[in-house]
């Protein structure tokens, strides 16, 4: 799992065993890391990316982990027509999703607001808000007929503190924390719950897709401080998926120990 996550044992819960989990952006980073939590407890997954070349070699060792089955689909949330068809397009026994971790997403550039790219700034909005969007209404649908589901969002501290450079993505972060707010009231009398995990530096190859390619320059950013792991991050939609259905854990903000804010970052020099 070189490109996708790293091997990680997760604690492992029975009540998950055979729900159907539908996890965007799956091809590497914070959502492979989530597809081996919940390969490791007995999960039934379907993966979804730009990539689907990552997906099928991740199943692969999934399926090792203890997938009970995984399903790989080529998908970009930006597009509205193929994110409709995701539960037509689905073999029968998937498509009553459990649990959706809406993963999909990226930062673009650090320019303030009046030097930046309005083609990047179309491609945040497109895909972490829009694209969240689109995902929660192709299948929120299902889930309150069942009633019963659950809509996990990767958010960003970034949604809470704003920092220079920041503009356009803090602001499609901060949407995402509302479109989870918002949806707890539209959700409210039935048993389909949400929640938002909004991490802090997490090392993955979000500073490199940031800075387009810009490996030197994505390295820099975790430079002399100790980031958290995307297994860090999987962990928490792990235990916000795992509650009992009378527990929903609204948000879960989580910061790397050398972390205090985007811009408050202990770093130390080599001796």
């Amino acid at each position: 799992m070189s490109q996708t996550a790293d091997l990680h044992r997760y604690p492992t819960y029975p009540a998950l065993e055979k729900q159907v989990v539908l996890i965007t952006g799956a091809s590497s980073g914070i959502g492979a890391a989530c597809a081996q939590a919940f390969a490791q407890s007995g999960c039934r997954l379907i993966l979804t990316a730009r990539r689907v070349d990552r997906l099928a070699a991740l199943a692969q060792t999934l399926r090792h982990e203890g997938a009970a089955h995984v399903h790989v689909m080529a998908l970009d949330v930006r597009d509205a027509a193929s994110v409709a068809q995701i539960l037509p397009s689905l073999p029968e026994p998937l498509r009553a999703i459990d649990i959706v971790v809406n993963n999909a997403g990226l930062g673009r550039g650090r320019d303030k607001l009046y030097e930046g790219d309005p083609a990047e700034w179309d491609e945040m909005i497109d895909t972490n808000v829009k694209g969240v969007l689109r995902i929660s209404r192709a299948v929120l649908p299902q889930m309150v007929a069942r009633d019963h589901g659950h809509i996990i969002h990767i958010g960003s501290i970034a949604s809470r503190v704003a920092y220079v450079g920041g503009t356009v993505y803090c602001a499609t972060k901060a949407a995402v924390r509302m479109i989870n707010e918002c949806l707890k009231h539209d959700l409210l009398g039935t048993r389909v719950r949400v929640s938002t995990i909004d991490p802090g530096m997490v090392e993955t190859e979000f500073s490199v897709v940031r800075f387009r390619g810009d490996a030197q320059r994505a390295k820099a950013v975790y430079e002399g401080m100790t980031p958290m792991r995307a297994a860090d991050v999987a962990e928490s939609v792990l235990f916000c998926a795992s509650r009992p259905a009378h527990v929903n854990i609204s948000e879960v903000v989580m910061l790397a120990s050398d972390q205090a804010s985007p811009t408050a970052v202990n770093r130390r020099t080599s001796a």
